[in-house]
């Protein structure tokens, strides 16, 4: 039987929005998610990082740079109890500087590359599950396949609320946080079991 998870975006969901990282002094947990994704955790919900990260395709550090930085936030998350089950980054651009990462690809939010490799890999029901970030990209790619869907006004939220940044978009629910976003995700599912 495939399992419901929550796809989060990183930057200005997990962590704050700080443009392209290339310092880790600049890599700081947003407040509370640590604590939000260990609820999730202790839930026993499948969390999926999915994360477009161009830095490698704009030249701005070499792709293992990318590593680096999920190491480091996986380390912020354990100190806080929490862990992410599983990691996918897309470093893809179309018009970006590097050859080998100027592409169009089927990984780069709205495309569903990464959650459908996910759902593949692990077993996931993209159906049942929720894709929480701040960017209408966020939001689309959960559209896309089928799952439920929440913008954050953090990071770039707000801005795609106003209409000043992306496109338009009607997510499920919006949240300030991701505090918010796991108290409405959990509040669900508890409303599913009783069906």
């Amino acid at each position: 039987m495939r399992r419901a998870a929550v796809f989060l975006d990183r930057d200005g969901t997990i962590n704050v929005e700080a443009g392209y990282i290339r310092d880790l002094q600049d890599l700081s947990l947003m407040p509370g998610a640590g604590q939000a994704v260990k609820r999730l955790n202790d839930a026993g919900i499948p969390v999926i990082l999915a994360t477009n990260q161009s830095g490698p395709a704009r030249g701005y550090y070499p792709e293992s740079w990318i590593h680096t930085l999920h190491d480091s936030l996986s380390a912020l998350l354990h100190q806080c109890g929490a862990h992410l089950d599983a990691v996918y980054y897309c470093p893809h651009l179309p018009d970006g500087t590097v050859p080998e990462y100027s592409l169009a690809c089927q990984c780069r939010k709205p495309e569903p590359g990464m959650l459908n490799e996910a759902a593949q890999r692990h077993g996931l029901n993209l159906a049942e599950s929720y894709m929480v970030g701040d960017k209408s990209t966020d939001v689309e790619v959960g559209q896309r396949v089928g799952s439920k869907t929440i913008l954050l006004r953090s990071g770039y939220g707000e801005r795609v609320l106003s209409g000043e940044y992306q496109w338009k978009v009607t997510p499920d629910f919006v949240a300030p946080t991701l505090v918010e976003a796991v108290d409405w995700i959990l509040a669900d599912l508890a409303l599913k079991s009783l069906d």
